[in-house]
């Protein structure tokens, strides 16, 4: 995702900047022109009567202030954060659905929080970046800082890795447009100014792991941060391959042995900033990072380098060509299925090669005015959300999934009128978050393989997963905090920093199977599941370490079981990791900064590992 350039963040290092604009952040916006209408009376999506308080339309009591899901500070001076697990977030502006978008006769449902004022359950939580030269960009602004939960690149096919996918038309046949080319570039294997330090093997100088307490693991290394500009960089994505640690910041490529922390190769430096990475590692581990074409405010996002995550070498690179007059690379999104790579735009895309760079097709308009919009992606899976009849008075959004390799159309799902599609919490099996800004109103729904609509979720609770931000109109890409297997979806309920739990709901009717409260007195939310177990992670306090905890998903019996207890040593800088990233990888857990502050002063950490 594309970081605009913004201002100097005032009063220091994960100090809060101005409200942001109303809507909530990151607010998803109609396509230009598109008048919305409620959808009609009958039907999937109609509108139902208000029951009694409490029950199905009754108001919701916002979130508290401070933690995972919280809104932001109240207008006026710039408030310091609570500690929380998370950052100060913004009520997004959609209540619960009021009926779903999709056209099918509505299950009866028990009272719920349908068309509840602030956010319901399931609503995405959009995390505040500091705001860009000229005013407020569409998404949302401020400044955050406390451990956020986004899942590690590894375990992605649960969840979602699409993008806002404004994508290229590069192409053959499109004259003036420059596709990637495949071609070798040079050894990137040397060190730079800024670079983490390769400190000895079990090296501790701010002594993290003092006074380590029975039964609490310990930091088997840690990286601090490289410059940064004092206004802040993006540090996206992080991959475990093997034995390494791999990890993007501002213009460098680092990885890290496993096991010692000791530079395992690189760093890879560009010549500008990144701006964008594949979420997910191919499966022969190779990654796609985009980086800007200059230093101005006009430069775009249009430098694609693929790596090799194994040794750094560094493989085919090219540039990603404009489109037409809405159709530009200042923002791209980047996404993996399979063997393709799809470069997302703001009106089309194109597929290619992870591999080799070869381009493999576009994706342009079609049918009735119907432009790409969004992509997500999963292991063998590729979905494409499209704008359709912008301005014709039958505006609407249709899903598709395609064919990786090909491009070729498997199945199209048509949305109904006034409802787009925001969020995808997971691609195999297909979950996705919708809104209706007219009626201030939400619905996440589920899939069949074949594309037929399944379920929606039916569960009185507000949910707080955590979702990237959006440069323009949508994101798929980012909901993090939430975790989906084959027959059921697990979501944290709101929390700040108190105890919350995880709701397992069935993908083939929509209700709550179980539910699991978080040990202790900090929220936790959901990693991954592998093995027949819901991994997750509880936040620190600040004077306990973050917790990994297992819960098994079968059976009757469904308790947290800890895995790995962080030290308590550890828990201020655990807790202050700025956009954190964490994955759980072969009984280690790692957490790494999404985010550069750009402060000297902080001792800013760029990633850290936990272990026994």
């Amino acid at each position: 995702m594309t970081q605009p350039p913004n201002q100097p963040p005032q009063g220091g290092y994960g100090a809060p900047q101005d409200q942001p604009p109303q809507g909530g952040f990151g607010a998803p916006q109609p396509p230009a022109g598109a008048p919305q209408t409620p959808p009609a009376q009958e039907g999937f999506g109609a509108p139902q009567t208000p029951s009694a308080p409490g029950g199905f339309g009754a108001p919701q009591t916002p979130p508290a202030q401070g933690g995972f899901g919280a809104p932001p500070p109240p207008a006026g001076p710039p408030q310091q954060p609570q500690p929380g697990y998370g950052y100060p977030q913004q009520p997004g502006p959609y209540g619960a659905a009021q009926g779903g978008p999709y056209g099918y006769p509505q299950q009866p449902q028990q009272p719920g929080p349908y068309a509840a004022p602030q956010a319901g359950y399931g609503h995405p939580q959009q995390p505040p970046y500091p705001t860009a030269p000229g005013g407020p960009v569409a998404g949302g602004q401020g400044n955050r800082r406390k451990t956020a939960l986004i899942i590690g690149a590894a375990v992605a096919a649960l969840l979602v890795i699409g993008g806002t996918v404004y994508a290229v038309t590069a192409g053959d046949g499109d004259e003036g447009r420059k596709k990637p080319v495949a071609q070798q570039s040079d050894d990137p294997k040397h060190s730079a100014t800024g670079s983490p330090s390769a400190s000895a093997a079990g090296a501790d100088p701010d002594n993290l792991n003092g006074g380590r307490q029975a039964g609490e693991a310990k930091v088997l290394w840690y990286k601090p941060a490289p410059d940064a500009p004092a206004s802040g960089a993006d540090a996206p994505g992080m991959w475990i391959s093997g034995d390494t640690a791999v990890k993007a910041a501002y213009k460098q490529v680092f990885a890290f042995n496993t096991g010692d922390g000791e530079n395992a190769w690189g760093p890879v430096d560009f010549p500008q900033k990144i701006c964008s990475v594949t979420p997910q590692q191919s499966a022969d581990g190779k990654v796609v990072v985009a980086y800007m074409n200059g230093g101005s405010d006009r430069a775009k996002c249009n430098q694609l380098q693929q790596i090799d995550l194994a040794t750094g070498e560094k493989g085919w690179s090219g540039e990603v060509a404009d489109g037409g007059l809405f159709d530009s690379a200042l923002s791209v999104e980047l996404t993996v299925s399979g063997k393709t790579l799809m470069v997302g735009r703001s009106q089309s895309g194109t597929a290619y090669d992870i591999g080799t760079g070869k381009k493999l097709y576009d994706k342009k308009k079609y049918g009735a005015a119907c432009f790409p919009t969004a992509f997500a992606g999963g292991t063998n899976r590729l979905i494409q959300v499209a704008s359709c009849g912008a301005g014709t008075g039958t505006e609407h959004e249709e899903i598709q999934e395609l064919d990786p390799a090909t491009g070729k159309v498997r199945w199209t799902q048509q949305v109904k009128k006034g409802w787009e599609v925001s969020r995808t919490y997971s691609v195999d099996p297909l979950v996705v978050y919708l809104t209706n800004r007219d009626k201030k109103a939400w619905n996440i729904s589920t899939f069949t393989k074949d594309g037929k609509f399944r379920s929606e979720v039916k569960v009185n609770e507000k949910f707080s997963p955590r979702c990237g931000w959006a440069v323009l109109e949508r994101e798929l890409q980012g909901c993090q905090g939430v975790a989906v297997d084959a027959d059921t979806l697990y979501l944290p309920t709101d929390s700040t920093i108190s105890a919350n739990e995880v709701v397992a709901i069935s993908l083939a009717t929509g209700k709550e199977k179980w539910r699991v409260k978080s040990p202790g007195d900090r929220p936790m939310a959901p990693v991954k599941v592998e093995g027949g177990k819901l991994i997750a992670y509880v936040q620190p306090s600040y004077d306990t370490g973050g917790q990994v905890v297992s819960v098994p998903v079968g059976g009757s019996s469904h308790k947290t079981t800890g895995l790995l207890q962080n030290p308590a040593g550890a828990a201020d800088v655990e807790n202050t990791f700025y956009d954190g990233i964490v994955d759980w990888v072969d009984g280690r857990f790692y957490i790494s900064s999404g985010r550069l502050s750009g402060d000297d002063d902080s001792k800013e950490k760029l990633i850290m590992a936990f272990g026994d």
